[in-house]
């Protein structure tokens, strides 16, 4: 971590006037949206102009915005974060525009625990956190002349699915790779993709209890991606015919599509995000906040995890009002809302540096 302190700032704070604080892209209109439910002042950061788009979306739209040249920027306006108490959000965009490296340098008080950045952003760490959780996986291909099966190549970081792609063998892998980035190789699971979305509370004491550790987790929704233009090239034919025309699938994520999965299935996506949480406690010292499994059920009714997204996904935007799974919890609860809930109970407890790095 850089050389500064998150509780000398937090103790300079007037703690009835927080602002929270994120970068207008990815999740940030349900994270403004729910910050003003929960009473909280809201600050944009945007490059170049405030977005005119937030003028369409009155209930979500900041009340102020930082306007920064760069995302780098944002290190030579960190005063004015501070006088604003501000407590910063941080989402996939952010993350991705500023690098997970930078971003732990971000000397702003920020929600979550800023160490998952590491095991998260890379995956060969993702992988070891993974599978001490006793989480099943794809198979991984370290060495690309060994591919017998169909894949799924992989780049470092969140990308939305940039760049990604599937090879049946070796010549393939060759086609499509970019040896200027990390890549990772795995095995390409058949099955039914499905991305859960809970919350872990280190706060809050009534709900799924994580055995051995201090709060709960909740599921508050689930998605499938759209993904283009891979969800639509089976309408001209086999891939192998559309390469040989220089037409390639890409896994550009588009949109997301709301869903519930079956009721049987959902005590063991629980043990899954339990047993993950727990993990997280040893070998960082706990992810907080929000976190997506993101999951193949195969036709044996078993999950494969393929990847965790340690903080809140776009995956929950379709449920700003509320899901099928966080209606059963409060009403119109969005994982926004739920963010800006376990900020003021942790300013009202006097335990934000529980919640806050």
């Amino acid at each position: 971590m850089a050389a500064f302190s998150v509780e000398k700032i937090l103790e300079g704070y007037d703690k009835s006037d927080i602002t929270l604080t994120t970068v207008c892209s990815h999740s940030s209109l349900q994270i403004f949206h729910g910050a003003k439910r929960e009473g909280f002042r809201t600050l944009g950061i945007a490059v170049g102009k405030p977005p005119k788009l937030y003028d369409a979306f009155p209930g979500a739209k900041p009340d102020e915005f930082l306007v920064l040249d760069t995302y780098d920027q944002i290190f030579d306006h960190t005063d004015a974060i501070i006088e604003r108490n501000g407590i910063v959000i941080p989402h996939g965009s952010f993350v991705e525009y500023l690098g997970a490296d930078r971003f732990k340098e971000l000397p702003l008080p920020t929600f979550g625990n800023r160490n998952v950045l590491e095991w998260e952003s890379d995956r060969n760490m993702e992988r070891i956190w993974l599978e001490r959780s006793g989480i099943n996986m794809p198979r991984e291909i370290k060495d690309p002349k060994k591919i017998d099966r169909p894949v799924m190549v992989k780049y470092q970081g969140a990308k939305g699915g940039r760049g990604f792609f599937i090879a049946k063998d070796y010549n393939q892998f060759k086609l499509g790779i970019d040896h200027a980035q990390k890549f990772n190789i795995q095995e390409y699971i058949m099955g039914t993709r499905y991305y859960l979305h809970f919350f872990h509370s280190p706060l809050r004491n009534e709900g799924y209890r994580v055995e051995g550790r201090n709060g709960i987790i909740e599921l508050l929704s689930m998605d499938r991606r759209d993904e283009t233009n891979i969800d639509e090239m089976y309408k001209l034919g086999s891939q192998e015919e559309l390469k040989e025309r220089g037409i390639y699938p890409t896994f550009v994520v588009t949109g997301n599509i709301p869903l519930v999965i079956r009721e049987s299935l959902l005590g063991r996506a629980f043990q899954m995000a339990e047993r993950v949480v727990s993990t997280s406690y040893d070998i960082f010292g706990g992810m907080i906040g929000p976190f997506c499994l993101e999951t193949v059920v195969t036709d044996e009714l078993e999950f494969v995890v393929f990847e965790i997204s340690a903080r809140i996904v776009a995956g929950t935007n379709p449920y700003i009002t509320g899901s099928p799974y966080s209606d059963l919890i409060e009403p119109n609860l969005s994982t926004g809302r739920r963010i800006a809930q376990e900020i003021k109970m942790g300013r009202d407890l006097g335990r934000l540096n529980e919640i806050i790095t």
